[in-house]
């Protein structure tokens, strides 16, 4: 399971993360920056990746059109970029499990 992590995340997770989710990327790796919602979904959907973030924008895209890809949102105000990898950590069952469930196409946490 490979995660694309929105331009609200750092970078630095994607390396941090490896062990778990190996081959994860951050947007900007891809040039996604600065990019409109539509094309990071797309990106992540065309790629394979589960989207995650801090944006209910996606929350609501996985509300309209479903799956691919799947969202992990993280609903937390302002935290450490170590908080947000201890959050994904704690919850590699819970994602693991969101991407086995044809149903489900979205993972809150706190």
């Amino acid at each position: 399971m490979r995660l694309l992590l929105d331009e609200n995340l750092s970078p630095r997770l994607a390396t941090s993360l490896g062990d778990l989710y190996p081959g994860s990327a951050h947007v900007t790796a891809h040039e996604l920056g600065q990019a409109p919602d539509d094309a990071v979904w797309a990106f992540a959907r065309e790629h394979g990746y589960t989207l995650v973030t801090k944006d209910s924008d996606f929350h609501e895209l996985s509300l309209i059109r479903g799956t691919p890809p799947k969202v992990v949102w993280i609903r937390r105000g302002n935290c450490s970029t170590d908080q947000i990898e201890a959050i994904l950590r704690r919850h590699e069952p819970d994602i693991k499990a969101l991407e086995g469930d044809p149903e489900a196409s979205f993972l809150l946490l706190y």
